[in-house]
């Protein structure tokens, strides 16, 4: 497969169109009092000449082509004047922002998840994007799905237990950065300039939500009886020190491991406590 020579842009200097449109304008009336039987052919002369006018706009540029040869980009704004028979292609440099449809793809654990990026891009070289590539919109599309789909692959949806790695929910700004990254040499090619690649939509497929929600709440109440039990055995560790060391009371092991198991059902119990009066000796 023979590579295709990259596309470069080059700047190219037209002719002010207000001195030529000044010319256009008083040469037929000349030659209408000095040869009027040559207004036939001048006519159409001027006509054709006409056509060689052309304005740039703010943030816009003009591509111009002549017989099939790239003669260069206009990006100064004005009115200006080239030769009638080239081209004059019409690119805009404002920044563009597109939304990517939300796609269902697999996260790094197999796990169905749908996502979708927003893109804040600019044309960068005018002679690639029009040369390069069939249609720099659609390409900008197509590689904005390809690049979500493969970051999106390469990692988990979420954090498992003790795991450290980039998730997709925990680590948005680092997911953010690959994408960027990744789209910017996708994009090279056809002479765009990535400015912000994020990820504006992130859940799990319909048919696992309810199953991941679960999972979810389970682990936030596994963490919390945790954080509960190592507070609670802490407050009896220094209860019972205290008691020994003011000499308060002394605890054989018997009394201190009913001590701690009463100790640990009221600081980790989520009912009110009942109070027993123990009467006997």
């Amino acid at each position: 497969m023979t590579e295709t020579t990259k596309s470069s842009e080059r700047a190219f200097s037209p002719l002010s169109a207000w001195p030529v449109l000044l010319g256009l304008l008083l040469v037929p009336i000349g030659l209408l009092f000095l040869h009027p039987a040559t207004m036939f052919l001048t006519v159409p002369v001027v006509l054709l000449c006409l056509c060689g006018l052309f304005i740039v706009g703010p943030n816009m540029s003009r591509v111009l082509v002549l017989f099939g040869t790239y003669k260069g980009t206009v990006r100064k704004q004005g009115f200006f004047w080239t030769n009638p028979f080239t081209t004059k292609h019409k690119l805009s440099l404002k920044a563009h922002n597109i939304a990517s449809e939300t796609i269902k793809v697999n996260d790094s654990r197999g796990n169905p998840v749908e996502i979708g990026a927003v893109v804040v891009w600019q044309v960068r070289d005018t002679a690639q994007a029009l040369f390069d590539v069939e249609n720099y919109g659609s390409y900008v599309d197509i590689q904005t799905e390809t690049a979500v789909r493969a970051v999106a692959s390469t990692h988990p949806y979420d954090e498992g237990d003790g795991e450290d790695v980039i998730s997709l929910r925990g680590d948005s700004g680092e997911v953010a950065e690959e994408l960027q990254a990744l789209l910017a040499e996708q994009l090279e090619r056809a002479g765009i300039h990535v400015f912000e690649a994020r990820i504006s939509h992130l859940a799990y497929a319909p048919e696992i939500a309810q199953a991941m929600l679960q999972r979810q709440q389970a682990e936030a109440i596994i963490a919390a009886r945790t954080k509960i039990v190592e507070g609670a055995v802490s407050m009896v560790e220094q209860a019972l020190n205290d008691l020994s060391s003011r000499g308060v009371v002394q605890l054989d092991d018997d009394r201190r491991a009913a001590m701690v198991s009463s100790l640990l059902v009221v600081l980790c119990g989520q009912e009110n406590v009942q109070p027993i009066i123990n009467t006997g000796s």
